[in-house]
């Protein structure tokens, strides 16, 4: 029961378990307000044992709530990036495209005013732009290398040779002609100097560029593998405005032309000589011998003095007229008369003659087995090897003795040979000796008139052979042997098997024939 009592209990100091109980009544409400106070304190009481608890739960729920909100937060990031970046990684993949080469790529440009619809239309205008230009790029270097096919085309077609320079004078577009004029690669010497290439333009080469505006040329004497060659060399300025944007090298080979400059004047002039001396030779000869016939039995006070002033005169008149015969041959050589004949029986009568004329020499010959049949003009052929048979003797018989040893006795020899090439047969007739040899100096002309090494040639033995072989379309290679002496070799080449058949048909034979 409720009672409406306030008590309160005391205990007293100044006695034992002695304890002051003091009661009383109250108002009704006051005890009321005390118990719901006392069973507030009580539910708080129970509230707070529970605290721990309803903090975790509330934890958890703010745990939930806030990963909730982060995530949505994500996704509502994610979402909003995705459509800001979906047109720029559409425009990066158009733009890895446009840098392989495709101009066709197309990006998606709404009509919308931000920044990523201007960004794409500007990069198709772009795209458009860069596409007409490729075009228009394309079809100018297909136009510029038609242009470089037909010049490379033109100029490997053309004899003359053609290096083009850079404003340096650096080599960048040599034609073929001037590889083989020059006997150098100079595909492989593009990009460098044409000074240190050609050594020899060089002071040419200079005088252009003191002076581009105006085109030099020079005649220049190269020395290449040993044989000098004459070229005809021009070297002219390219020019765009004021600048000099490069130079153009042309060089021609004038080694035969100037040549055959010599040889046409040596041929008038041997006609001239011939004409002027060939007529008093014959009187004068005659009348030497009558002299002699007539008073060498008349004079009394020295004949033998008038005997040998005769002789001498008639023996001098003979070199005269056989000096005027080489004139006559060289300055009125025939046409050349071609017939199927046997190269074996020419090369074997020349032999032939030239042992007997030189007994002391030893002659040797090299044929092979199966017969050779070329269309020539034996005469003029067997003129030729008889000429080379007689130099080459001539040189065996102008050695000099080494001291204090013996001389090497004396030979010569011919060789007949075919070959096979890519380019069709060839004939070889090599002529060998044990010689004094070839002269070193001006040996490159030794094939032109009245040029000799020996004290008593005319000079015109080499320079009929070199006629009549180019006559035959062949070529005449002087060259010397490692052991000493000289080796002179008469090339046929371009042959084709002949039509004719040769009178001994049973014989064994290789038919070939000149173009």
């Amino acid at each position: 029961e409720r009672d409406e009592r306030v008590r309160a209990v005391v205990k007293l100091a100044s006695f034992n378990d002695a304890y002051l109980l003091v009661g009383r009544f109250i108002d009704p409400g006051v005890l009321e307000h005390i118990y719901k106070t006392a069973g507030a304190v009580a539910e708080y009481k129970s509230l707070e044992k529970e605290q721990e608890g309803f903090q975790l739960t509330f934890l958890m729920i703010f745990v939930v709530v806030t990963v909730l909100l982060l995530l949505a937060a994500i996704w509502i990031g994610l979402t909003l990036a995705t459509q800001l970046a979906r047109p720029i990684s559409n425009l990066i993949l158009a733009a890895e495209q446009v840098r392989e080469g495709n101009f066709e790529v197309s990006v998606d440009a709404s009509d919308s005013t931000d920044e990523i619809g201007a960004l794409s239309r500007a990069f198709l205008r772009m795209t458009r732009k860069l596409k007409t230009q490729r075009q228009g790029l394309m079809e100018a270097n297909r136009q510029l290398d038609e242009r470089r096919r037909f010049t490379e085309t033109v100029l490997s077609g053309v004899s003359a040779g053609v290096i083009g320079l850079d404003g340096k004078g650096l080599i960048h577009l040599p034609n073929r002609s001037a590889s083989e004029l020059l006997a150098a690669d100079l595909e492989k010497a593009v990009g460098k100097s044409l000074k240190k290439v050609v050594p020899e333009m060089s002071s040419l080469f200079e005088k252009v560029k003191k002076r581009p505006d105006r085109l030099r040329q020079a005649e220049l004497t190269l020395v290449r593998d040993g044989a000098p060659r004459t070229l005809l060399v021009r070297i002219a300025a390219e020019r765009l405005d004021e600048d000099v944007i490069g130079y153009v090298v042309t060089f021609d080979d004038v080694t035969e032309l100037m040549s055959a400059q010599r040889q046409a004047a040596w041929s008038d002039v041997a006609r001239r000589i011939a004409h002027e001396i060939k007529n008093p030779l014959t009187p004068i000869q005659l009348s030497a011998e009558r002299l002699k016939r007539k008073y060498l039995k008349e004079i009394k006070s020295d004949p033998e003095t008038f005997s040998i002033c005769t002789e001498t005169i008639i023996r001098q008149v003979a070199d005269i007229g056989r000096m005027v015969d080489e004139f006559s041959s060289f300055a009125r050589m025939p046409q050349p008369d071609m017939k199927l004949e046997n190269l074996q029986e020419i090369c074997r009568d020349a032999v032939f003659m030239e042992k007997n004329r030189h007994t002391d020499i030893e002659y040797d010959t090299e044929f092979p087995e199966e017969g050779i049949f070329l269309r020539c003009d034996s005469r003029q052929l067997s003129q030729a090897l008889i000429n080379l048979l007689k130099n080459a003797s001539e040189s065996v018989d102008g050695r000099e003795k080494p001291p204090k040893e013996d001389l090497a006795p004396g030979w010569v020899k011919l060789t007949l040979s075919k070959k096979e090439t890519p380019g069709g047969a060839t004939v070889r007739i090599v002529v060998e000796d044990n010689g004094v040899g070839l002269p070193k100096e001006d040996r490159d002309r030794l094939t032109e008139p009245y040029v000799t090494g020996r004290s008593k040639g005319t000079g015109l033995g080499l320079a009929i052979i070199k006629k009549i072989m180019e006559d035959h379309n062949g070529d005449l290679i002087l060259d010397d042997r490692k052991e000493g002496g000289a080796r002179i070799t008469m090339v046929f080449r371009r042959l084709e098997e002949a039509d004719a058949e040769p009178e001994n048909a049973n014989e064994p034979k290789d038919e070939l024939s000149l173009n």
